[in-house]
């Protein structure tokens, strides 16, 4: 067997053991289920919902109302249904904190792996304009920036991704770092691989199984920072629904109708919750080391 070969075993068989720890692991299948669950209903909710009815439309006879058949999750100040709100806003909230980790997670490879290979000035000059960034705390420089720019959903987006890009480069870098000076990739220097080769097949491959376990959480923290904005008014606009609105509107009349604030700020936290525990999972099939 050739060197080659015996790597390819080795790394078939550490991907066969990382499969069967994480199938395992009671963690990462409750995260797995709940957010399914959670996720799969609400970007059903367009199927069987219809945004001017069921969302927006105001109903002044039926508002602040209990939990009911009718009502699941009772009715809002503007008499619309609480539950269908959660739904629709979740898939909102969702959808947008996938795409700003997205463009954080794309962007943090390429400017991480080019400060780590290439080093002296690349290195530098990438690593001082995110000390820039770090300087502010996240989030006083996400509510400046949403304080600027106009809120809509695709500023709103970036905004998070550019919030996200720092901690994405600062890992994908440290990463890099442990893998340039592997016999496996001087040996393919030497055998004249290319650079774009050198990274694309072997250096990214095998540093990204730690930058997936902290994208469950980096997640979790963009559905959150969504909320928060919107909970400030800075976010995602009335009438369209979200988590974080709902809970500040919630506020408003806690003591006439908990559920308002009650039901949003449980869906939050479940997502949340199975978020982690599927980053907690990875964690753990990738390295059980570092198993509590």
């Amino acid at each position: 067997m050739t060197r080659r070969e015996k790597r390819a075993f080795i790394q078939r068989s550490s991907t066969k053991e990382m499969w069967y720890r994480l199938r395992h692991n009671t963690s990462a299948i409750v995260g797995t289920i709940l957010f399914i669950v959670i996720a799969v209903s609400c970007f059903a909710s367009p199927l069987y919902l219809d945004y001017e009815e069921d969302i927006i439309k105001v109903d002044a006879v039926n508002k602040l109302e209990g939990p009911s058949l009718e009502h699941l999750c009772g009715t809002d100040e503007l008499g619309r249904d609480v539950l269908y709100r959660i739904l629709w806003g979740g898939k909102t909230s969702i959808l947008m904190g996938l795409i700003s980790l997205g463009i954080a997670f794309v962007m943090g490879i390429i400017l991480g792996t080019a400060a780590a290979y290439f080093g002296k000035t690349v290195d530098m000059i990438i690593m001082r304009a995110l000390d820039v960034v770090m300087a502010l705390p996240i989030l006083i420089l996400m509510i400046t920036l949403a304080a600027v720019v106009p809120p809509t959903n695709v500023n709103l987006v970036l905004i998070i991704a550019i919030a996200l890009i720092p901690q994405e480069v600062r890992l994908v870098r440290a990463q890099v770092l442990q893998l340039i000076d592997k016999e496996y990739i001087e040996a393919v220097r030497i055998q004249g691989g290319s650079v774009m080769r050198i990274i694309v097949k072997h250096i990214i491959p095998n540093a990204i199984g730690p930058i997936i376990t902290t994208a469950m959480i980096d997640i979790a923290s963009a559905i959150t920072t969504i909320s928060t904005l919107s909970f400030m008014g800075l976010g995602i606009q009335p009438p369209d629904p979200e988590w974080g609105s709902m809970l500040s509107n919630g506020n408003e009349v806690i003591r006439d109708a908990w559920n308002v604030s009650t039901f949003p700020g449980i869906a939050l936290l479940l997502t949340v919750i199975s978020l982690t525990l599927i980053g907690d999972g990875l964690r753990d099939a990738l390295d059980p080391r570092m198993r509590r």
